[in-house]
């Protein structure tokens, strides 16, 4: 898998990748993360990549000519996604996780600012994602979630696949509570159950546990869950 970032702070993007697992995935090539920075496409001699609104307004909007020429100079795959971090796009979720870890190559463009000139949208036809109804400086962090999240959907990115089948949201439900050393900690002790080596118990009680968690904190996906066993 290929990311390639349009973004002004290409450092944001870059420090992310030297560590943990996102480090280990791009170094054994499960996935190559390439930032492209506008401001090296714009004409302008001072590198300029912002101007003020047309029809007033607070703050500085994001030029069109830069970020589409940087747009099109980047080497594309045929299957190939390229996606817009916007408050105003669709809410990124684990299903389109598991989908955009279909393609070879995600393109990311990260706004800052006021925002993208409308023409952006309109020339490049970005699919517009959010991860939230909140605004944030930048589009970087936006993106790295994308990349965090669809990366772990490879194979190889984790050290066992069941590691991400087990996460919240996979089956529908949120993740069952996870125990280890000391079994006692402040008088709390790790369920009995756990402890006696009997799988078909433990994934009884896990499977409960995950039943039980979904519909106390998030009951919304505990309504999509129940339709689904009907």
């Amino acid at each position: 898998m290929r990311f390639d970032v349009l973004t002004l702070f290409p450092e944001l993007i870059e420090s992310h990748m030297d560590f943990s697992i996102m480090k280990r995935a791009s170094e054994e090539g499960i996935i190559d993360v390439v930032t492209h920075n506008p401001r090296d496409y714009t004409h302008d001699k001072h590198k300029k990549v912002d101007d003020t609104p047309y029809g007033g307004g607070a703050g500085m909007v994001l030029m069109p000519q830069p970020y589409v020429d940087c747009y099109e100079n980047v080497n594309k795959t045929e299957n190939s996604l390229t996606v817009m971090m916007t408050p105003q796009g669709e809410p990124f979720t684990d299903k389109l996780s598991n989908e955009f870890a279909k393609y070879d190559q995600i393109i990311i463009l990260c706004g800052h600012y006021e925002g993208f000139d409308e023409r952006i949208r309109e020339i490049i036809k970005p699919r517009e994602i959010s991860i939230g109804d909140f605004v944030l400086t930048g589009g970087e962090l936006p993106a790295l979630c994308i990349i965090d999240s669809v990366s772990r959907k490879l194979d190889g990115t984790l050290g066992k696949i069941e590691s991400a089948e087990d996460d919240s949201f996979s089956d529908g439900l949120l993740e069952y509570p996870q125990y280890t050393k000391p079994r006692n900690f402040r008088g709390l002790e790790v369920p009995e159950v756990l402890l006696n080596g009997n799988h078909k118990f433990i994934n009884e009680f896990r499977q409960e546990q995950k039943i039980l968690r979904t519909k106390l904190k998030r009951p919304d996906l505990y309504k999509e869950w129940k339709k689904k066993q009907k």
